[in-house]
């Protein structure tokens, strides 16, 4: 079961999470995930928000894109993947990607590249707002760097 989410609703991870892992396949011995939160300083500068926005549809699909085929090249057929857009205050959830399989490593695996290719190729944009105005946010060389060690 792949499920894809992007919601403009706040979300527990804690609670999608037990919920994933209860619904698991009793063949999936591991469970890996990752939950990104809005972190309240970035650059130097106090973030108190991160704005995402997206293209509706087109955004969807292409996650649960990027989604079947990290699933595919890591042989495992049980992700979650939950992303918020929209206005996100510090400290909330924005992200959560969710993988079980029958062994650990294919579930560490997919859901770092899957985070990384979130990160770089997901159509997001986001921008941080604090005290000192809007910044825009892109990914970084290293984020790229990331990504193509998944092509090797």
């Amino acid at each position: 079961m792949i499920s894809v989410a992007i919601t403009r609703a706040a979300f527990s991870p804690e609670a999608e999470l037990a919920g994933f892992a209860a619904r698991r396949d009793t063949g999936s011995g591991a469970l890996a995930s990752f939950i990104g939160y809005c972190r309240n300083k970035s650059a130097d500068s106090a973030v108190e928000q991160l704005e995402l926005d997206h293209y509706p549809g087109f955004t969807e699909r292409e996650v649960e894109r990027m989604t079947h085929g990290v699933g595919a090249k890591h042989g495992v057929g049980e992700i979650l993947v939950i992303h918020r857009v929209g206005t996100i205050a510090a400290g909330e959830a924005i992200v959560l990607v969710a993988v079980a399989s029958a062994h650990r490593a294919a579930a560490f695996a997919a859901a770092e590249e899957l985070m990384d290719r979130l990160k770089t190729d997901a159509p997001f944009w986001k921008r941080e707002l604090g005290p000192a105005g809007a910044r825009w946010i892109e990914p970084t060389a290293q984020d790229y760097a990331r990504r193509e060690e998944h092509e090797e």
